[in-house]
């Protein structure tokens, strides 16, 4: 498939975590910005923004989630907007180029809505650029973004046809992420307690998603040095792609990969980069939902090993837990209850901890309580609250 060496390097598991952990910030936080932690892990998922900012608080030195949002609202150095899989990430904004490059050049995913309600491709390119044309100079709710659309191309984009919640959303909607996909909306601040819509163009003049070709590779790139060693196969889960499409995009760029063997199985790394990490995994981190190293790290077997895969994943889904890593994999899992200024943390390790674990989870802890700006206390104990949805 790609380059191939007369001796493939060898890298075993833990090499793998460490690796894994050092890129991500996790080992030794970034002394950055916060868009650099985020560029560094290849987005941040937001479907809870708490949950990003603390991801990203713990991968930058000295940040706090004020940081985060200042980052996201003021310096507009992230954007909030529907990244990998779909799900809303924090990007960075430098970089949003190439995000948008890559994931408007993805193949169209396949659906199970009746036939009936779903948007044609004429359609869908209707929809697309009327949210641009909506959003070139306005921040938009949904329900006014519905009318805005409706508007530009007729009534049938707003007809209910959509289950969702309960209820049923406007056809118009399918094409919501594609419209982010290909840069035309991005998510706005708040407006009381209802989200707002609007256009990177607004932040960043002159911005147009990069050449599809140099932004898919470029994503691949990224993956690797955050993720690697990695298959085509679980860069296609990653982002929700075709795995055949996976497999042809990483073909199509055989001169800058290289074949490594982990544990006896093939995996991929940008050419040359194979060494191991100068020191093997070590400590306790703390990660909260949706965190980027528990749902980007490839095999889940691996990672939620033994009874972390029962305790710590839902229906085979990983981020639905915030989770404690111990040497880079799954160990127990957390939760927090903020009351004031005041941060209630239970961790509920799946086996005893060292003394030298216990105190690096006091760090960890007392960590968290800087991010959030809270006074953190901690108890070892069952955590009674289910996965999050």
């Amino acid at each position: 498939m790609t380059n191939r060496s007369a001796v493939v390097p060898r890298l075993s598991w833990p090499d793998v975590w460490g690796r894994r952990l050092d890129r991500h910030g996790l080992s030794t936080p970034v002394r950055g910005r916060p868009a650099d932690a985020v560029a560094a892990m290849c987005g941040a998922h937001a479907q809870l923004l708490s949950a990003a900012e603390l991801s990203i608080g713990l991968r930058v030195a000295g940040a706090t989630h004020n940081d985060v949002r200042d980052a996201l609202w003021n310096e507009r150095s992230l954007v909030k907007t529907f990244g990998p899989r779909g799900t809303v990430h924090l990007l960075p904004a430098h970089e949003l180029p190439l995000w948008t490059g890559a994931l408007g050049a993805l193949p169209p995913a396949s659906t199970s809505m009746h036939i009936d309600a779903r948007l044609t491709p004429d359609q869908t390119d209707e929809v697309v650029a009327a949210i641009a044309g909506a959003l070139a100079d306005a921040e938009l709710t949904i329900d006014e973004l519905t009318a805005a659309v409706a508007t530009r191309t007729g009534p049938w984009a707003a007809d209910p046809v959509m289950p969702a919640f309960g209820g049923m959303w406007p056809r118009w909607r399918q094409a919501m992420h594609l419209a982010a996909h290909r840069g035309a909306l991005c998510f706005g601040p708040n407006r009381g307690r209802k989200v707002t819509y609007t256009s990177p163009q607004r932040w960043l003049p002159g911005f147009e998603p990069a050449p599809a070709p140099a932004a898919l590779a470029g994503l691949v790139r990224r993956y690797l040095h955050a993720y690697g060693p990695a298959t085509p196969q679980q860069f296609a889960q990653w982002l929700s792609a075709p795995r055949r499409w996976a497999i042809q995009l990483f073909d199509s760029l055989a001169s800058e990969l290289e074949q490594v063997e982990v544990d006896g199985h093939p995996a991929w790394v940008r050419a040359g980069d194979t060494a191991p990490p100068t020191t093997p995994p070590h400590g306790v981190q703390l990660l909260p939902y949706f965190d980027a190293y528990t749902v980007g790290c490839h095999p889940r077997e691996r990672l939620f090993r033994g009874p972390a895969a029962e305790r710590a994943l839902a229906g085979g889904q990983a981020g639905n837990f915030p989770v404690l890593l111990i040497d880079g994999t799954v160990a127990g899992v957390w939760h927090g209850r903020r009351s004031g200024r005041r941060l209630k943390v239970t961790v509920e390790p799946l086996t005893p901890l060292t003394a030298a674990e216990r105190r690096d989870l006091d760090d960890r802890v007392e960590r968290i309580g800087e991010i959030l700006e809270s006074k953190p206390q901690l108890t070892l104990g069952p955590v009674t609250i289910g996965a999050h949805a």
